[in-house]
């Protein structure tokens, strides 16, 4: 299997070959888009070891972070979530079908249903946290302290 090339070298082989294209090329975004994947494969190792999906555990979080008994309508869990999900429909089935979460009554509309974190989502999304930021750690350690906290108040600029 072939090495993936460095950002650098993909700069340089624009320069030569395609010198019209490298005079707009923002190298920080081509970074920025590699150090999506490196992480998103990073953390999709985890996912993978607890059979979820990057949506899965973006649900199971989000409701997890809301005041107990963590539960919210599907619209207020959607619009929450750090991920967006365009199925979320099938993400919920697929959580409850794991006994992740569960529906119960809207006590403030008949016709909807409430998601709610279930015990073993609970303990399950606690459990895979910490991986995660294990994970993430390990990613950002080439940076110091100092340059994590500077690409952060920096990409709070991009990102809010």
């Amino acid at each position: 299997m072939e090495k993936q090339q460095t950002v650098d070298r993909i700069l340089e082989d624009v320069e030569m070959n395609w010198p019209q294209a490298h005079q707009r090329i923002l190298p920080q975004v081509l970074r920025l888009i590699r150090a999506e994947h490196g992480l998103r494969c990073a953390v999709g190792v985890v996912f993978d070891k607890y059979q979820l999906q990057g949506a899965d555990y973006s649900a199971l979080a989000t409701l997890r972070r809301t005041p107990a008994p963590h539960c919210l309508s599907p619209t207020t869990l959607y619009h929450s979530m750090l991920f967006s999900s365009g199925g979320l429909t099938k993400v919920l089935n697929r959580l409850e079908q794991a006994e992740l979460i569960e529906r119960v009554a809207n006590p403030e509309d008949k016709r909807s249903k409430l998601v709610k974190l279930s015990d073993l989502g609970k303990q399950l999304v606690e459990q895979v946290v910490v991986e995660l930021q294990q994970t993430e750690r390990q990613f950002m350690q080439p940076l110091s302290v100092e340059e994590q906290q500077q690409l952060d108040q920096l990409l709070a600029k991009l990102v809010p």
